[in-house]
């Protein structure tokens, strides 16, 4: 490599990383709120409402209103809220994050739910969560703010008997598993007292609002945050054909173990017997409409908790896609966007948007390739520092070998700001990042199968460190190629 080559390859570094960071500051929820919903005084007027339950929502005629906010943006969901509505009187909630607020209002009881594994005060915001919608009654509005984190942040087993500790080990797990997020939720919907809809069930009579931020594909929102207010329409049978699939059963904590094998293991709340989307393919993914459970023939009576509750997408990965590819069109690249390897095997997803990148590179001089969506990552031995987005990149790096001197980088990094068990983001790899590690002695196919991604990126520099960004809109994956 050239000095000259050096900088373009540091240029594009740049960009990739201004164009991830601004995609995402350009994702506001604040922002994103006010297109949906407006207060004018005591009424919620829903700005897009699309057939999907009231167009608005007079708060007068209720006695109490409750807020419930938790995942990796429960903070700032929680802010706009209580900003955007200025009725404070018979208020109170609950706000589970993974982080500490600045300031606090002294009518929500906050917690700092665990991530990527549960802790002591997961278990404390799903009890004190519980004990607050028991007090619902008919007069009773409640606002759920939902976003992606909370299944692991937010959770209770249905057994009171299985511990805080034999949770944690259920959810590493299932996050060593391999699994797609749909199928890794569906286990969690089934071991929870909070998932799965029982929040909603919790709270029959009341009027519910619930505000999504999904980091799950549109296709499966009841995934998100393991879907607390939504019916699930998964049954014990795909529990336990899922256990089959992914040998789970051997490995599985005994209590945890003898739960699922129970003969009396409790269906979660839905009608088992129809099986449509509770949330219909988007028309338009670009303007994500409210949904409300539509009345369905053959409705259960657990159903009828969810009959007139609301729904609406605030943003998604959708809004995250659109606004880098924006950001990379005005830096003057061409622009090609492909989510197809979404819930892929790393390694295939690598193989595929490389191939695809080469592509279109010999067409386009200055090219971006987007990506979004979450990769998996099967653990077969204890991980090191890393996640899926920095084995993605490291997964890439070992192919770019084969392009040296050519302006080539990838970036793969959380919207969320935090990479499986690390500080950082995600990483970014060139045609370089090979001899670089070498000279640090690090060798990447070690460290691939190590799962040990973090330490080498962070020794050369190209480690995409955020914080926590109070977002959590999936993965975002940017090839960029220039060539003269």
């Amino acid at each position: 490599m050239t000095p000259a080559s050096d900088t373009a390859l540091d240029t594009l570094h740049t960009t990739a990383t201004e164009i991830f960071t601004g995609a995402i500051k350009a994702c506001n929820i604040a922002a994103a709120f006010d297109r949906r919903l407006h207060f004018e005084g005591n009424t919620l007027h829903r700005l897009l409402p699309d057939g999907g339950g009231p167009a608005t929502i007079d708060l007068s005629a209720y006695k109490r209103i409750f807020v419930i906010s938790l995942g990796k943006a429960a903070g700032p969901m929680l802010d706009t809220l209580l900003d955007r509505m200025k009725r404070r009187k018979g208020l109170s909630g609950i706000c589970c994050w993974n982080q500490v607020p600045h300031s606090r209002n002294w009518r929500i009881r906050y917690f700092e739910g665990g991530h990527p594994l549960p802790n002591e005060d997961t278990f404390a915001a799903a009890r004190a969560t519980l004990a607050l919608l028991r007090k619902a009654r008919k007069d009773t509005l409640i606002f759920f703010l939902i976003s992606g984190g909370g299944s692991a942040m937010f959770d209770l087993p249905l057994d009171p008997k299985i511990t805080l500790e034999e949770t944690q080990e259920f959810h590493q797990l299932l996050l060593a598993s391999g699994a797609p997020i749909n199928e890794i939720n569906t286990l969690r919907k089934h071991f929870s007292a909070v998932k799965g809809g029982r929040l909603a069930m919790a709270a029959p009579d009341a009027a519910k609002v619930s505000l999504l931020l999904p980091d799950v594909p549109l296709r499966t929102l009841d995934a998100l945050s393991s879907g607390p207010t939504s019916p699930d329409h998964s049954t014990i049978a795909d529990v336990r054909e899922l256990i089959a699939k992914y040998d789970l059963s051997a490995k599985l904590p005994a209590s945890i173990r003898a739960f699922f094998e129970r003969d009396d293991m409790p269906e979660s709340p839905g009608n088992k017997g129809w099986r449509p989307s509770f949330f219909p393919k988007l028309a338009r993914p670009e303007i994500a409409p409210a949904r409300r459970v539509a009345a369905a023939v053959n409705m259960s009576e657990e159903d009828e908790a969810f009959r007139d509750s609301v729904f609406e997408i605030l943003l998604s990965s959708h809004d995250l896609v659109e606004s880098a590819k924006a950001m990379a069109e005005k830096a003057g690249y061409f622009a090609a966007v492909d989510n197809s390897c979404d819930d892929w095997d790393y390694a295939d997803a690598a193989r595929y948007l490389l191939n695809l990148f080469h592509s279109l590179r010999t067409t386009h001089k200055r090219l971006c390739l987007i990506s979004v969506g979450e990769v998996t990552v099967t653990l077969n031995r204890k991980p090191g520092a890393g996640g899926r987005n920095q084995q993605f990149a490291m997964a890439c790096a070992l192919e770019l070998e084969n392009h040296p001197g050519e302006r080539l980088t990838v970036l793969s990094a959380g919207s969320d700001g935090i990479d499986g068990n690390t500080q950082a983001a995600g990483a970014i790899a060139d045609p370089t990042t090979v001899t670089r590690a070498h000279a640090f002695g690090f060798h990447l196919k070690e460290s691939l199968a190590a799962f040990n991604a973090c330490p080498m990126f962070t020794a050369l520099g190209d480690a995409v460190v955020t914080g926590p960004t109070g977002h959590n809109l999936r993965d975002l994956r940017l090839l960029i190629a220039e060539r003269d």
